[in-house]
């Protein structure tokens, strides 16, 4: 009887957790390291920027305006680079998560860019934390080449 109390208390807490909406992203809002606007580059910069760099690397502090969050914690986020091409973002260390009202608003993110092939699974994962349908997963086949970004802060502009 204890233990079926105990899994009930169990059961009712985390359901009271899930049922929690992540807060907004309004301006001003950190996220992991505090961090500022000043010095971020637009985000068209990085493809250069990766391709002078000796290692494929560059520690940088962009502009971007979000295209997608993860909508199961907020872990990832996929940025417009151009109309054909997007930057995909984690967190550093999985330190931080970002509200899904974080979509069609600009940010300043801080961290390393670089070059990366993602493995068709990983891609599916992706997809499926994003909520596409089992017909858009299965049609990925391919592994992709993509710029990458290990974000250490970001922060919603003011302006």
């Amino acid at each position: 009887m204890k233990t079926l109390l105990l899994s009930l208390a169990f059961v009712a807490g985390t359901l009271t957790l899930h049922a929690q909406d992540r807060p907004s992203a309004v301006p001003g809002q950190t996220y992991g390291e505090k961090i500022t606007e000043k010095g971020a580059i637009d985000i068209k910069e990085l493809p250069k920027l990766i391709a002078k760099s000796e290692n494929g690397k560059v520690q940088t502090k962009i502009r971007a305006k979000v295209l997608e969050v993860c909508s199961k914690k907020g872990c990832w986020l996929n940025l417009e680079l151009d109309d054909k091409q997007t930057v995909f973002v984690k967190m550093k260390d999985y330190a931080f998560f970002l509200p899904d009202d974080a979509v069609g608003k600009t940010l300043i993110l801080e961290g390393e860019a670089f070059e990366k092939v993602t493995s068709v699974n990983e891609l599916k994962h992706y997809a499926e934390d994003a909520g596409k349908s089992q017909e858009e997963i299965d049609q990925i086949t391919e592994p992709q080449k993509s710029i990458r970004f290990m974000a250490s802060g970001i922060v919603v502009p003011k302006k």
